[in-house]
């Protein structure tokens, strides 16, 4: 078996927020830090080229290829489920989309007793990180590890679409991420020129050169081993070789939603009825992990489109094929360029609602559904997801193998609430579409179609056309509760050294894509980390 030493800190996963720990520890030359990836470095060449999540997302070269359990609120149906399994994590997958959420998300966290982690608290690690195309302001900052620019391209049917919704009231804006979100633009993206900017350049690679950091590919955790609160070290295999790793400070779990939880139920550290189902023995007690999960669950409303270019004939001929590829090459911009969402819209399906409730990503373009070809007429896509979803779902191993998949259940539209925002978030999208602004496209419905219309009809067609926006949290809920599985500096409850960093500690979801709160959570991370290794030392 082979032994990889003692270390300060080990890392597991090289997501995000991996990615970012690595960089911020390392820093400290008197540490020596470890970072374990199971995924392989980050060099296919379709992690870089924007468009290429098309072929990154079910290849399992760069994903985990998971599929949800059946769920009743999408009529039985099952979705594909996609985890960056490579450095960088899904930041080398993802849609790249640069989103904070809203200052009233992190306001809710602090006055869920989480101290330090208030709008106020958490905005000067979001500019930490931050080096943007522009602004350097109170809200922005420039120099930092995240490259944020504009999308390289715009679309006449998008720039209808922001008037059509400023005729339902919806304003246009400049930034999603000052605070409040309320309002229509185009997605600001973690691009550098027309490359996507994922978590390994931004913050892996200035670090590679440090004799203090190590980071190993092809590395899988098998289980942690620990005794009385203190974990000790890791079982893993390193491209297939039984290996181990000892602990000589903290371990740091950084394997997202779903990773996280899984390693410490195969290690024993969980529910122990769900352990036991599944061939563990229970070692410690923590019900609530697993437990909470939440996600965004986005329903794709399609309308067919007249007198305007779409993606779908663009990309229908080999002609235009070339155009775009010419394009990407000589000016990098254009459709390969494109992030898979490129106009937002945060909007209230009802005004009682504070702020924002709903998140529209609209594309030019149509597909019966992710992984097919696009439709063989010119269409668009209004997908619109409920940003504070109620439902609750979780995810357990159901195997003691590493390797098997464990179960995924988001149980979406399960709560009553979830459905009613679901059937409104429908009606305004036709009332989006039938605006002034877009009656020279002449748009038609096509899914879900106009026949859905009573509150039960628009309900099943939302169970019909939605599927995951790829944003799942909240499986190790940080809280000041006993049932919490972290408390507020991240800690692992019942251990003195396990913390987990990663989407997983959300207590509740983000009004917004998750990738740039991970960043985030990693950059404040990473500072209570060292700040507790000086006052103990």
């Amino acid at each position: 078996m082979r032994d990889l030493g003692s270390w300060d800190y080990v890392i597991v996963g090289a997501g995000t927020a991996g990615c970012v720990l690595a960089n911020r520890l390392s820093e400290d030359p008197d540490v020596k830090v470890l970072l374990l990836e199971a995924g392989k470095k980050d060099n296919y060449i379709w992690i870089h080229i924007p468009v290429g999540y098309l072929h990154c997302i079910g290849n399992p070269r760069v994903d985990w290829g998971f599929k949800t359990a059946p769920t009743s609120g999408l009529n039985g149906r099952s979705l594909l489920y996609p985890r960056g399994k490579v450095l960088g994590g899904c930041s080398s997958i993802n849609g790249m989309i640069y989103m904070r959420g809203q200052a009233w998300d992190y306001d809710h966290w602090r006055q869920l007793g989480l101290a330090g982690w208030a709008w106020d608290d958490v905005l000067p690690y979001f500019r930490k990180s931050e080096d943007h195309y522009a602004w350097d302001d109170e809200s922005h900052a420039q120099g930092g590890n995240l490259r944020v620019e504009e999308q390289r391209m715009t679309w006449e049917l998008l720039d209808a679409f922001r008037v059509a919704c400023e005729q339902n009231g919806i304003p246009k804006t400049k930034d999603f991420n000052g605070g409040d979100n309320f309002g229509s633009a185009y997605f600001q993206v973690t691009q550098k020129s027309g490359v996507r900017w994922n978590g390994a350049k931004a913050f892996l690679r200035p670090a590679g050169d440090r004799p203090n950091l190590n980071v190993l590919t092809e590395a899988h955790v098998d289980r942690l081993e620990f005794e009385n609160g203190t974990v000790t070290g890791l079982k893993l295999e390193v491209g297939g070789e039984a290996a181990t790793v000892k602990i000589d400070g903290e371990l740091i779990l950084s394997a997202g939603a779903i990773g996280s939880p899984q390693i410490l139920e195969l290690s024993g550290i969980g529910n122990p009825e769900i352990l036991k189902k599944a061939g563990i023995e229970p070692r410690h007690e923590n019900r609530s992990i697993g437990e909470n999960l939440q996600d965004h669950l986005q329903l794709r409303p399609v309308f067919k489109v007249r007198n305007a270019l779409t993606m779908n004939e663009l990309a229908g001929s080999w002609a235009g094929k070339a155009k775009i590829g010419l394009e990407y090459i000589f000016k990098r911009s254009g459709p390969m360029a494109m992030a898979p969402s490129q106009l937002g819209v945060f909007a209230k399906t009802d005004p009682s609602f504070e702020t924002a409730n709903v998140q529209y990503h609209v594309q030019p373009l149509s597909l019966p559904k992710f992984g097919e070809p696009l439709h063989s007429f010119p269409a668009m896509t209004a997908s619109v997801c409920n940003l504070r979803p109620e439902s609750r779902g979780h995810v357990h191993i159901a195997s003691p193998e590493k390797t098997a998949q464990p179960e995924i259940q988001p149980n979406y539209l399960s709560a009553e609430a979830d459905k009613r925002v679901a059937a409104d978030a429908i009606r305004l999208t036709r009332r989006i579409m039938a605006a002034p602004a877009m009656q020279p496209y002449q748009p038609e419905e096509y899914l879900p179609g106009p026949d859905f219309t009573s509150e039960d009809d628009l309900v099943s067609a939302a169970g019909n056309i939605g599927t995951t926006i790829f944003h799942p949290v909240s499986t190790c809920r940080m809280g000041v509760d006993e049932a919490s599985v972290v408390d507020e500096r991240l800690r692992l409850r019942g251990f003195g050294n396990i913390r987990v960093v990663d989407a997983s500690v959300m207590p509740t979801i983000t009004s917004g894509n998750t990738n740039a709160p991970t960043v985030m959570i990693a950059e404040k991370g990473s500072d209570m980390i060292r700040e507790d290794r000086r006052a103990s030392a």
